[in-house]
């Protein structure tokens, strides 16, 4: 890290760079008559947020919807999550993005805020969806024929007995996957969204302070994904005492 603080303020200095990390601030907040009035890079980190928390919640959705097809007896099931799954893992995400901003969206008559939020959702469901089926497929065979043995039904099943046993596996790589969907959220900026990464190119083409827009843009999302990992590892130690009590 101190290597590449290095070779960028080096970088820098060679051909004159003025740094104005001064002028920073008043793009993360100011205060006018005693009132905190927000900046740009706020705006967009709450619009950040809110992608990413919805985008999240249809990615779990759709990951377990896709790795319950995978696990099913059904051969049209297991075929359509595998075809899904192997189509959006295989394609770079912002040519799924330009589908469904101009194919998909006109047709369904989406706004460009949820047409980002969907095509993160399916991008990241189909990494989520493996992350399920792992965790599904590692629970032992005994407790999904104790299960049977006792006549519960297949919703029953899995809410019950196989999920609960399953969950303390797949919160570990699900986090990673929470953190690569905030990262990935900033590919939402080339549809004229305004989020983090769209306020910060903003502002770098009416400042020109490049390094020290780029430098704040990541240290709020290094803070973000940071800080979600740190709730996941909480919910982790929880999950793991609840089980060993």
């Amino acid at each position: 890290m101190s290597g590449l603080v290095w070779l960028v303020l080096s970088g820098a200095r060679s051909f004159g760079y003025n740094w104005q990390w001064y002028r920073v601030p008043q793009y993360i907040f100011r205060v006018v008559d005693g009132q905190i009035i927000w900046g740009p890079l706020v705006r967009g980190l709450l619009v950040t947020l809110q992608i990413s928390l919805w985008a999240l919640a249809l990615t779990l959705a759709i990951g377990l919807a896709a790795a319950l097809l995978r696990t099913s007896r059904s051969f049209a099931g297991r075929a359509l999550a595998g075809g899904y799954i192997q189509l959006i893992r295989n394609t770079p995400l912002l040519v799924q993005l330009y589908l469904f901003y101009f194919v998909l969206a006109p047709i369904l008559g989406v706004g460009r805020f949820w047409t980002g939020i969907l095509c993160l959702a399916f991008f990241e469901g189909s990494f989520a969806a493996e992350i399920f089926r792992a965790g599904i497929e590692s629970v032992p065979k005994g407790q999904w024929e104790a299960s049977r043995s006792l006549g519960l039904g297949r919703y029953v099943e899995f809410r019950r007995v196989i999920l609960p046993q399953a969950i303390q596996l797949m919160l570990p790589p699900l986090t990673g996957q929470a953190v690569s969907l905030i990262k990935d959220s900033s590919i939402v900026s080339v549809i004229a969204i305004f989020d983090l990464t769209n306020e910060g190119r903003t502002i770098i083409s009416n400042t020109f302070m490049s390094f020290e827009i780029w430098f704040t843009v990541a240290a709020i999302y290094l803070v973000l994904t940071t800080s979600l990992s740190a709730v996941a590892g909480h919910l982790e130690r929880r999950v793991s005492s609840h089980r060993l009590t």
